[in-house]
């Protein structure tokens, strides 16, 4: 099976369509490193310092895209996935096999697909519980994206009162979440988180995202993660279906599945799209977003 290498780590896998690639990590992970439009930058943050290393008992995180599981909590979340994994080539995806984490009995595993003509990839992730009792959690898929731009986390539709009275959505706020932090957009239809490099402190959002999608803009490209919506399931903190989190290296968007009682051997899907799209502006505002970004979203089959 041939591999590529890339940035020190000499066993990668690379997808590509001659619109976009793709580049998955084998040595280490499982991690999908890379995303963006051919020739151009990568829409995940790459971190400099921790590129091509392999071994020890230390989580990195490395950057790119993830598979956790939800909720979070230490030491359990932050198992290090720093050994190699194992890589499947199929005739239209590939699949990424970790070995069972030691501590906490889960197998990780990804198919990636990549669309044969489109801006467009597809990821499984799928949890395995190995253990011989039943574990509760939700799949969590973890975007990391690099500096300078911003996430866009649509809201349900407005309504007016009094002929709206049932609340709408949840919003999920950590301890160190400042709501007075101007890297915050607090928008009618719409929060938008800006990444700054110049600001060391991390603040975080969750919300029911029951629109199933949320962006990235960044540099003139639009990052667009769509996933599915469950009504009536139980989303872990506290109704969270969609989370945000920045600090100066990066900005993380995170979707999350509904919570299940894993039993052993049994596995739980989770599935999120990618779509990639060039020349959209920064948005300022919710007209921003309605004109540029929104009319993508809606194009999206």
């Amino acid at each position: 099976m041939p591999t590529t290498a890339y940035k020190g780590w000499p066993n990668c896998f690379r997808l590509a369509n001659g619109v976009v690639d793709l580049i998955a990590t084998t040595d280490v992970g499982p991690r999908i490193i890379r995303f963006g439009f051919t020739g151009a930058d990568n829409v995940f943050k790459e971190y400099e310092d921790m590129l091509g290393k392999t071994g020890g008992g230390t989580w990195n995180i490395y950057g790119g895209h993830r598979f956790w599981h939800a909720p979070e909590a230490a030491p359990r979340t932050y198992e290090p996935d720093n050994s190699p994994i194992k890589l499947e080539e199929h005739k239209t995806f590939v699949r990424l096999l970790q070995p069972t984490e030691k501590t906490t009995g889960m197998q990780k595993e990804l198919d990636v697909y990549l669309d044969p003509k489109e801006a467009h990839a597809r990821v499984v992730h799928r949890m395995r519980n190995m253990n011989l009792w039943a574990v509760e959690l939700a799949p969590w898929a973890l975007s990391v994206m690099a500096q300078g731009g911003k996430a866009i986390i649509p809201l349900p539709p407005r309504g007016e009162h009094p002929n709206h009275l049932a609340p709408a959505t949840t919003l999920t706020l950590w301890a160190y979440t400042d709501m007075s932090d101007p890297r915050w957009t607090w928008g009618n239809k719409y929060i938008m988180l800006r990444q700054d490099s110049k600001v060391s402190r991390p603040t975080k959002l969750g919300v029911m995202n029951k629109e199933g999608w949320a962006a990235y803009a960044n540099g003139g490209f639009l990052f667009v993660k769509t996933f599915t919506d469950v009504p009536g399931a139980t989303y872990p903190d506290w109704g969270c279906s969609l989370e945000t989190y920045t600090n100066a290296e990066m900005l993380e968007l995170e979707s999350l599945g509904p919570m299940v009682k894993l039993q052993p051997k049994a596995t739980v899907e989770y599935i999120e799209d990618w779509f990639l799209f060039r020349d959209v502006l920064l948005p300022a505002s919710d007209a921003d977003v309605d004109k540029n970004v929104l009319p993508k979203v809606k194009g999206i089959s």
